[in-house]
């Protein structure tokens, strides 16, 4: 892994957002956008955009930390944790 990809997701991961979205995806999988936005709300009770969560999802799959598959017309996510313990394994290794 390149430190381009490790930097992509230590700083995916620096967001509170981002990890809650990670914690209810390894909860339950493929869940859609409207899921996620509706999730958030009723165990955080903040109210955020659908535009908030998508970018916060777009860089989370940019990261590989999200996988998507289509269900007909629903995008659907699922936290892909092998990027994360590869991330953090090979930074261990390295630092310490």
């Amino acid at each position: 892994m390149d430190d381009d990809a490790l930097d992509r997701i230590f700083k995916a991961l620096g967001d509170p957002t981002r990890r809650r979205i990670i914690d209810r995806l390894r909860e339950r999988p493929r869940q859609s956008l409207f899921e996620i936005c509706a999730l958030s709300f009723a165990q955080d009770g903040a109210t955020l955009s659908r535009q908030a969560i998508t970018q916060h999802l777009d860089m989370l799959e940019k990261a590989g930390l999200v996988r998507v598959e289509w269900s007909g017309r629903t995008k659907l996510h699922t936290l892909d944790a092998g990027p994360l313990r590869a991330a953090v394994g090979q930074w261990l290794q390295t630092h310490l």
